[in-house]
């Protein structure tokens, strides 16, 4: 079985929560190939590269069929697009459903500087760039522009997705993303505390697994 890690905002390949899961596969399950892909590119990138990495994986192991994408945060976005797209189960954890609103942020924090500097931006195309991710990633009102574009508004395969939300997350509302995931028949298990890096992801690698197993099986109840 192929298992994607899909990282978040301001993270990379070596993201330690992806790290950790491919660590624990390799002690445990060898049989389980964990992918990092470092996805910092504008999100018509990020669609397309994992479009590409998904049919790659599929056409080399064409004994082994089953694909798991697991997603953290924006990265949950992009696993439940693609599950959308393309079939693939997909774990999520604390994902992001509107990422077109919740980087407004960065937009909202470049217009609070003093107006000579906006004049200065609003001249220079370079200043677009709204922020720039520590993997690199250069966001820019286009990629605002895109996301808004291809807006969560389903599920295609609702019994194929499994969010785990933590109550506790400081940056995404989780409730509102529970919501969502929930009226769309996926199953969404809703954790007390915690945060939004999902600190305790190493203590819940076991369950993770047994998640991932069975939503190859089709077993998930």
């Amino acid at each position: 079985m192929n298992i994607i890690y899909i990282h978040g905002l301001d993270s990379d390949a070596n993201s330690i929560k992806g790290s950790l899961l491919e660590e624990y596969c390799r002690q445990y399950d060898p049989d389980l190939k964990v992918l990092r892909p470092d996805l910092n590119k504008t999100p018509d990138q990020v669609f397309d590269q994992m479009l590409s990495l998904i049919d790659s994986v599929a056409s080399k192991n064409s004994h082994d069929q089953n694909t798991v994408l697991v997603g953290s945060s924006l990265g949950g976005y992009f696993a439940t697009l693609l599950s959308n797209h393309t079939g693939c189960p997909a774990l999520l954890l604390n994902p992001s459903i509107q990422p077109h609103q919740t980087l407004q942020r960065f937009k909202h924090s470049i217009e609070t500087e003093d107006d000579g500097a906006k004049d200065e931006i609003a001249n220079d195309e370079a200043s677009e760039v709204l922020y720039s991710t520590l993997g690199g990633w250069r966001i820019t009102n286009a990629d605002l522009r895109w996301f808004a574009c291809h807006q969560l508004s389903s599920l295609n395969y609702p019994k194929k997705v499994v969010a785990l939300i933590k109550e506790g997350d400081e940056l995404l509302n989780s409730s509102l993303s529970a919501n969502f995931y929930r009226e769309q028949g996926a199953t969404v298990n809703m954790q007390k505390g915690g945060d939004h890096r999902f600190s305790d992801f190493k203590t819940q690698l076991p369950k993770v697994i047994e998640v991932i197993q069975q939503l190859v099986k089709g077993r998930l109840v």
